[in-house]
C-alpha cells in the first residue's frame, strides 16, 4: 500500500482505463464506441481533452489514491500516432502516483504496428501488448471485416518481440459465421505456438446495430449452433490447459504469473476510473460515465475556460448494498476461482445463504455451481449457462 506525501495516510490502488475510440474501419461484428475515418487534427483534438480530463481527475483523486494498472483500450489505439500515447502517459505520471510495478496495456491491431510505434511504446513504460488477432484463416478474417490478414499479425507479433515486448496477449474469436471444429482448433493451435503469455477467447455475440445483427435478421447470416459453440469453447479450454496455460476468467488464460492485472479488477469489484469518450468507471461504491458524443468531447479542450467533471460526465449512480451484492456475484463468478465466501461476509456483513439462500440451494442442486475449499463457483456444466444462473441472483 502507498501512503500519500502530504499527510501519510494510506492510499487504494486505481486501476486507470484510457479509451482511445479510433480505428480503420468498423468491423461487421462490433458494436463498441469507436470511430473510422477520423482526420489527424480531430485525434489531436480529443487526446488534448484526454488531457484536461485527466486533470479534472488530479484534483479529486490524486492524494487518495495511487495507479497500478493502466489499459488504453478502443477502438484501436494503435492507429493513433506514437507521440500522442507518449504525452498520454506523461501526463498520467504528472498527474498520479504510479506504482513502480504498474501493469500498463495497450490494444492494438495488425497492420498498424511498426517498429517506430514500438520502440516508443516500451519508451513510454508500456509493459502488455494486447494484439487482436480474432482468427488465423483469411476467409474468417475477411467475414469478419478485419482490415489485416493472418500475414500482417505475424510480422506484428515478430517485430514486437523484437523490440522487446514479453508480456503479449493475443485476442482471439471462436463460433465465427463459417467457422468449423477444425479451423478454430487450428488458429489456437498457432497461437499457443507462438508461446504468448496470455490468450484471450471469446464466442461471437449478436450485437444490434452491427452489420451482422442486420445479416442475421435478414436471413443471409448464419450463425454457428450453441452446440458446435459449447464444443469449441470447451475444446480450446481444454487445449489451453494441455498446453500450460491457467483458464482463470470465463474468457481468459494466461501463463502463470500473467494474468491481467487491470481486467481482475473488473472482475473483482475494485477501484478503476475511467477516461475518454464513453469510459465508465466504479469509484468508491459509485459508478458514472462519459457522453459518447465525439465532436462535443474534442471540443471541451479548445475551450477557454477550464472544464469541470459535469463537462465530460454523462450518468452517475451510487450502488444501493443490493446493487453492489449483485454486481459482486457477477463479475466475480466470472472468475474460474469463482468468489471467496469469507470476502462476502466481510464486505457485507452477512453470509451468502442468509441472502440467496433458496437461490444458492437451487442452483447447487442442480450442479451449475459449487462451493469448494470456501469458494462459490461455476461448475463447468454451469459455464454453459451461466446467463441463467446470474439473472436468478441479479
Amino acid at each position: 500500500m502507498m501512503r500519500t506525501n502530504k499527510n501519510d495516510a494510506p492510499r487504494k490502488a486505481l486501476g486507470l482505463y484510457l479509451h482511445i475510440p479510433f480505428c480503420i474501419r468498423k468491423c461487421n461484428y462490433c458494436d463498441f464506441l469507436s470511430f473510422s475515418g477520423i482526420p489527424q487534427d480531430e485525434q489531436k483534438a480529443y487526446f488534448r481533452s484526454l488531457l484536461h480530463e485527466m486533470k479534472v481527475y488530479h484534483e479529486i483523486y490524486s492524494n487518495k489514491y495511487y495507479v497500478d494498472s493502466i489499459f488504453i483500450g478502443g477502438g484501436t489505439p494503435s492507429l493513433a500516432d506514437e507521440g500522442l500515447i507518449r504525452e498520454l502517459l506523461t501526463a498520467v505520471r504528472d498527474d498520479f502516483t504510479v506504482a513502480p510495478d504498474v501493469e500498463i496495456s495497450i490494444e492494438t491491431n495488425p497492420k498498424t504496428l511498426t517498429k517506430n510505434k514500438l520502440n516508443t511504446y516500451m519508451e513510454a513504460g508500456i509493459n502488455r501488448l494486447s494484439i487482436g488477432a480474432q482468427s488465423f484463416d483469411d476467409e474468417l478474417l475477411s467475414t469478419l471485416g478485419r482490415a489485416h490478414s493472418t500475414a500482417d499479425f505475424f510480422m506484428n507479433y515478430s517485430l514486437a518481440r523484437e523490440c522487446g515486448f514479453r508480456n503479449i496477449n493475443i485476442d482471439l474469436m471462436f463460433a465465427i459465421p463459417g467457422q468449423t471444429m477444425k479451423t478454430w482448433i487450428d488458429t489456437l493451435e498457432k497461437a499457443i505456438g507462438l508461446e504468448p503469455e496470455h490468450i484471450s477467447f471469446y464466442s461471437l455475440q449478436l450485437e444490434e446495430g452491427t452489420p451482422f445483427f442486420s445479416m442475421s435478421e435478414e436471413g443471409s447470416l448464419k450463425m454457428v449452433e450453441d452446440e458446435l459453440d459449447r464444443d469449441m469453447y470447451h475444446g480450446g479450454v481444454k487445449l489451453l490447459k494441455n498446453t500450460g496455460y491457467q483458464h482463470y476468467e470465463i474468457s481468459n488464460a494466461a501463463k502463470e504469473g500473467y494474468s491481467c492485472r487491470h481486467n481482475l479488477k473488473y472482475w473483482s469489484m475494485e477501484d478503476y476510473l475511467g477516461l475518454g469518450l464513453g469510459a465508465h468507471s466504479f469509484m468508491d461504491g459509485i459508478r458514472f460515465s462519459n457522453g459518447t458524443d465525439l465532436k462535443g468531447y474534442g471540443n471541451i479542450g479548445h475551450v477557454d475556460a477550464f472544464p469541470t467533471r459535469d463537462s465530460f460526465m454523462q450518468w452517475e449512480h451510487r450502488n444501493t448494498e443490493e446493487e453492489s451484492i449483485s454486481e459482486y456475484l457477477f463479475t466475480g463468478l466470472r472468475k474460474i476461482r469463482g468468489i471467496d465466501l469469507a470476502d462476502f461476509s466481510k464486505r457485507f456483513g452477512a453470509d451468502l445463504e442468509s441472502v440467496y439462500g433458496e437461490t444458492l440451494d437451487k442452483h447447487l442442486r442442480s450442479g451449475l455451481i459449487q462451493i469448494e475449499s470456501g469458494r462459490l463457483r461455476f461448475t463447468k456444466k454451469g459455464i454453459d449457462l451461466s446467463n441463467t444462473v446470474l439473472a436468478d441472483f441479479v
